[in-house]
């Protein structure tokens, strides 16, 4: 079973694991970018309050239009996993997802479809989240807890090693869009937490992942069946260690990173905090290095185009 890290085995684990790229500031400087550029942004990094941020993130990467269609049943996965208010840390703040669910809706979507299998008891983990209360006021807009193996199917995974076959919740295939939407905190097993790791929310058997293969392996395959069409990554604070559940320390950082590249996505997630009294990078967390060498996007924080703004 795999067990919690401390900040040096972090990084000794994260060593040597066959991506030949060096180490990168935390925060790289990255010039701004003129308006003919942005449409051609790999991620949309917006500090402000939730609501507005979400919006110019997703406005910076062609609007929601470009990824909800009128008609469209969306599928959002935050991570709604544990029954802690929103100033833990450890679950997707409800802001954020208020926010996402009227860009859906404004782009004319049919059904919005909020889901998470969560690791705590459903009705607690979605009144201490707040999340439920959060969009209980929309029409189309519904919450639900993929917690029985009902809501899932069989998925193959194609050239596979830590998984040949995955159980992932049904409604994948009912959607025509799909947004992860996870948050920022650490994690004993896997060092952060971020995108790719939260899309572990959306399987049945965790206790597979944790237990019978290569955990970090087995992230990184399952992001290459479970794709999803935008990612936007609520930092809005960051759970600096006791995740993924916590409590732990918090850090406010009132930031949105928005994108379709999943790697490109947690590689600048990982630099945004110091995570167990530590800077990292992409390059030093094992699953995100493994999604990387299977081809699921970009490493190298210097080799994407970044558009930072403040609303």
């Amino acid at each position: 079973m795999s067990k919690g890290i401390s900040r040096r085995e972090f990084l000794k684990r994260s060593c040597g694991l066959g991506v030949a790229v060096g180490l990168v500031s935390l925060l790289p400087s990255i010039e701004s970018l003129s308006a003919e550029e942005d449409a051609k942004i790999d991620l949309a990094v917006v500090n402000g309050d939730p609501q507005p941020a979400v919006n110019k993130a997703v406005e910076l990467l062609g609007g929601i239009s470009s990824f909800v269609k009128p008609g469209d049943r969306v599928l959002v996965k935050p991570n709604m996993s544990f029954a802690n208010p929103p100033n833990w840390g450890s679950t997707t703040d409800p802001r954020v997802v208020r926010a996402v669910s009227l860009l859906c809706l404004a782009a004319g979507a049919k059904k919005v479809v909020i889901m998470d299998h969560t690791l705590r008891a459903a009705e607690a983990c979605l009144k201490e989240s707040g999340i439920k209360d959060a969009v209980s006021d929309l029409d189309k807009v519904a919450v639900v807890t993929a917690n029985t193996e009902r809501f899932f199917t069989d998925a193959e995974v194609p050239d596979g090693v830590a998984l040949k076959t995955v159980a992932v919740v049904k409604q994948l295939g009912k959607s025509e869009c799909f947004i992860n939407l996870p948050c920022a905190k650490s994690h004993a097993a896997t060092g952060v937490s971020l995108g790719m790791k939260n899309l572990m929310g959306l399987i049945w058997d965790r206790q597979y992942f944790h237990e019978r293969t290569d955990l970090n392996k087995a992230i990184a395959e399952l992001a290459t069946v479970v794709k999803p069409d935008l990612i936007i990554l609520d930092a809005t604070r960051a759970l600096l260690n006791g995740g993924p559940g916590g409590p732990g320390k918090v850090k406010e950082l009132s930031t949105i990173v928005a994108g379709t590249d999943q790697v490109a996505v947690d590689s600048y997630g990982t630099s945004l905090a110091p995570w167990y009294g530590q800077t990292f990078t992409g390059k030093q967390v094992r699953h995100i290095i493994e999604a990387y060498n299977l081809g699921l996007g970009e490493i190298d924080l210097e080799k994407l185009r970044v558009k930072r703004v403040s609303v």
